[in-house]
């Protein structure tokens, strides 16, 4: 029997961003359009409160100035409630002083993960 391989859809440098509306920690977002006229640096990461995120969200947030001068936010995205993501960047602005100024997309069943091919197939997060 003859092996069927999935094949992730990725978009490309040039191509339309795909459309999507979510809850973030800022409240509801229609993405493209809330952010027209501006460039966006979208990431995501695996989980909330984890070490290694927690070190890439802070030093994102210390730089937001430098992204804002050149017209670009920044925009992050797990699997996590908003709920989550809240508490954890409280915690981080608990623990070191630094708020979390960007949006945190809530993705909880991967909708928006799959639209960017940011899952291998067969893995749900």
């Amino acid at each position: 029997m003859e092996e069927v391989k999935e094949v992730i859809s990725m978009p490309r440098i040039g191509d339309q961003a795909p459309s999507f509306e979510a809850m973030t920690t800022m409240g509801p977002i229609k993405f493209p359009e809330d952010f027209k006229g501006q460039w966006v640096v979208f990431f995501s990461h695996p989980a909330d409160f984890t070490p290694v995120c927690s070190t890439e969200f802070l030093a994102f947030a210390q730089m937001n100035e430098e992204f804002a001068k050149r017209n670009v936010q920044l925009l992050g995205l797990s699997i996590d409630s908003v709920f989550s993501h809240i508490a954890w960047a409280m915690n981080l602005k608990e623990k070191t002083g630094i708020e979390i100024p960007f949006p945190i997309v809530a993705d909880a069943d991967g909708r928006v993960a799959k639209l960017y091919g940011m899952l291998h197939p067969g893995e749900s997060s």
